[in-house]
């Protein structure tokens, strides 16, 4: 029973050490500028056109094989 209840103890210090460290990260962040954040969309939609764009020729080929 001695372990189960210092089990439990770690567990909610486990998550009490979270929600501390959450809140902490919460604090420091800071929301992007409109110029920021239409570069992060920017880079981010050339990523995803670029995986997809590689998926259908990889699917291509495969069809054609």
């Amino acid at each position: 029973m001695e372990g189960f209840e210092e089990e439990k103890r770690t567990k909610w210090s486990k998550f009490k050490s979270f929600i501390i460290e959450s809140k902490r990260v919460y604090k420091i962040t800071k929301r992007p500028s409109p110029e920021e954040f239409k570069i992060i969309v920017k880079v981010t939609s050339i990523g995803i056109l670029l995986i997809g764009l590689l998926g259908f020729i990889v699917h291509i080929v495969a069809t054609v094989m």
